[in-house]
């Protein structure tokens, strides 16, 4: 897969071979955490669709997925999100069914429904002592 970045509100994966690869129009572009709630979601799209063609016997190669963000104030963060699918070969008639496919995806359901979220602070790691190793304490 590869994920390329389209300015600061938007990311394009792709399908392509080898490794996942992340990369930039311009040198000066930084992986944001928005692209990375962005790619997240598509990365997430993308298996489902993958998944959802290969039992509709469709060609899901030339699938690209976009998604898109705007943000919100009050606080700051992403307001909306555009999920955009790109199918060459996709038959007309198939379209509606790859969308409902697409909302099938567990970050699209996880965005549609956010869960809980807390903060807390962590204790420092138990370091073993004299008396103990590694797997615990010693007999």
């Amino acid at each position: 897969m590869k994920i390329t970045l389209l300015g600061d509100d938007g990311i394009r994966l792709e399908d392509s071979a080898g490794m996942l690869t992340i990369e930039a129009q311009t040198a000066g572009e930084q992986y944001t955490p928005f692209h990375m709630l962005a790619s997240g979601l598509a990365a997430c799209t993308f298996s489902v669709l993958h998944s959802w063609a290969g039992h509709a016997a469709i060609d899901a190669a030339p699938l690209v997925i976009e998604v898109r963000w705007t943000f919100a104030e009050g606080p700051h963060r992403v307001g909306a999100m555009t999920v955009g699918l790109r199918w060459p070969g996709l038959p007309e008639e198939r379209k509606p069914a790859a969308q409902r496919a697409a909302a099938l995806c567990a970050v699209h359901k996880t965005l549609e429904h956010p869960p809980a979220l807390t903060i807390e602070h962590l204790s420092a790691m138990a370091v073993p002592g004299p008396d103990q190793s590694r797997g615990g304490l010693q007999s």
